[in-house]
């Protein structure tokens, strides 16, 4: 049986309202991918980036889901369940 996930209640944000990582932007870093929390709406660099402030903002708050942002891409990922839950508008 496949892992599902337990947070989708959680969601709150489901578009951005920036395309920049605010966290690179502040020490004038450059970023990969963006990756919009659903909690809260904070947009984070993904892991490939250098600071990975996506996955330091989960660390920082346990806000459980993000989602690409980047052209062409509607995943979601929870950090929690480690599963890329589906159906989500």
């Amino acid at each position: 049986m496949a892992a599902s996930c337990t947070h989708l209640d959680e969601i709150r944000i489901t578009s951005a309202k920036t395309h920049v990582c605010e966290d690179c932007v502040k020490t004038g870093d450059q970023w990969v991918h963006l990756r919009l929390c659903l909690t809260c709406g904070h947009v984070g660099c993904c892991d490939s980036s250098k600071n990975k402030h996506a996955t330091k903002h989960f660390h920082a708050t346990q806000h459980p889901l993000i989602r690409s942002i980047e052209p062409g891409e509607s995943w979601v990922w929870c950090y929690v369940d480690e599963v890329a839950p589906a159906g989500i508008p």
